[in-house]
């Protein structure tokens, strides 16, 4: 999600000491841990000296060559104290004389910002090495405790199948960490019948911690489907009741205690959003549920039936399109139209869970994704073309094929899709999808 109608927090651009982009309201680089909070003073001017080595014979030795950039250096060099002066070697009876031993380096002296890091001792079990030194190893937050790299995150790149129904979600090309998060999951009815999940959240990146906003709503709404659908309630209603508990979830982040202030003084005003859509397929229906602008796509088996876009964005385009202003054409090339005017959050002007229920006379697969993908398959039959043939029998692979088709466009945003193939057995001809 790259804009909404929250306030933007003032920021760098990129990272001073990787270039990397940043988003509004980090504190440190995702990339190299850079510590935003304060820009260093430019550095005082250091002048390189040639220091020349007189040698036995009298000549100049040659310059010792200075690289404070050298992996590994820091940048500062000691030299070594003068020693006694060395008393007068004897002649050489040779007429070339034999060349004297090198003096041995000392080691540098240890930094001591970087705490000492025994890398001789194995390590324990469960503990990651860095991918970068292959030697240090990973603390809490992310970084190695020998050379300082940031390490991949787990969720730059997500991808589960639970037997019908897949999902991956990826961090994409120009985004320093992944704001979506999603949940797949079956159940049964109280007939014994499947019940098949997914749920797909997008984080507002103006707001603070949409990362954690995206993964808290994404498993609130996944629980609650999973626990009202086994007590007999209908999907439509089960998926509206998800909505909701999704957005208390989100709100409970702008509340909880121990979040120190100082950390995001705009968290009041500001807080943890996201956007949501699911899916549900359960005793022959297809119940959607949504708030924001990701979306839902039905694309049956037979391509030559037509593809169908199954809900409408909360966002300054559709509203536009909605009231008569523009064509959907001009309303989405529009810079403002990825404005959301709905989302999940304690700053939410107001919750309005949209839910729909149709009922497929035919087999097809349904794609759940944020705007990171239609992006760059916009219309329903733009989405359709990008699916691939056979992704109703090859989920997993469908999905990573659709990753891919919006990584190769630009990948600008995160990316996440869910498929979840829909079989109907054969019942003649009729509408792709139908409202129940």
């Amino acid at each position: 999600m790259k804009m909404s109608q929250k306030p933007q927090e003032t920021a760098l651009s990129k990272c001073p000491g990787c270039e990397e982009p940043l988003e509004p309201g980090d504190l440190f680089c995702g990339a190299c841990g850079y510590d935003l909070s304060a820009v260093p003073a430019p550095p005082q001017d250091r002048p390189t000296i040639a220091m020349t080595v007189p040698t036995e014979n009298g000549a100049a030795a040659r310059p010792a060559e200075v690289r404070p950039d050298e992996p590994g250096g820091s940048g500062d060099f000691e030299l070594a104290a003068p020693g006694p002066a060395p008393a007068s070697a004897p002649a050489a009876t040779s007429s070339t004389a034999a060349p004297a031993p090198a003096a041995k380096a000392s080691p540098p002296a240890p930094d001591p910002r970087t705490p000492a890091v025994d890398l001789s001792a194995p390590p324990s079990a469960g503990t990651k090495l860095c991918v970068a030194c292959r030697a240090g190893r990973v603390d809490t937050d992310g970084y190695c405790e020998n050379c300082g790299h940031a390490q991949p995150r787990e969720r730059d790149h997500m991808e589960q199948e639970l037997g019908s129904v897949a999902a991956v979600s990826d961090r994409g090309l120009r985004h320093h960490r992944n704001e979506d998060s999603f949940a797949v999951s079956t159940t049964a009815l109280p007939d014994g019948s499947p019940a098949v999940v997914a749920i797909v959240c997008d984080g507002v990146s103006s707001a603070s911690r949409p990362d954690e906003a995206s993964a808290a709503a994404a498993s609130a709404a996944n629980e609650a489907l999973l626990e009202s659908l086994p007590r007999g309630t209908h999907p439509q209603q089960a998926m509206h009741e998800a909505i909701v508990a999704a957005a208390e979830s989100v709100n409970s982040l702008a509340q909880e205690p121990g979040r120190a202030m100082e950390h995001d003084p705009h968290r009041h005003r500001n807080a943890p959003a996201c956007t949501l859509v699911g899916a549900v397929m359960a005793a022959g229906l297809l119940v959607v549920g949504w708030v924001g602008d990701s979306r839902v796509y039905w694309v049956p088996d037979d391509r030559t039936s037509p593809p169908a876009r199954l809900t409408e964005d909360d966002s300054w385009a559709a509203q536009m399109v909605a009231a008569g202003l523009m064509n959907e054409a001009e309303a989405y090339a529009d810079e403002r139209a990825h404005a959301i005017t709905g989302w999940l959050g304690a700053d939410a002007y107001e919750l309005e869970p949209h839910t729909a229920s149709f009922k497929p006379d035919r087999s097809g697969l349904v794609v759940v994704c944020t705007d990171g993908l239609w992006n760059y398959a916009e219309s329903a039959a733009e989405m359709a073309a990008a699916v691939p043939a056979d992704a109703r029998s090859r989920p997993l692979h469908g999905a990573q094929v659709l990753v891919g088709h919006a990584l190769d466009g630009g990948g600008h945003d995160n990316v996440t899709v869910a498929l979840l193939p829909f079989a109907v057995p054969p019942q003649g001809a009729g509408s792709a999808c139908g409202t129940a």
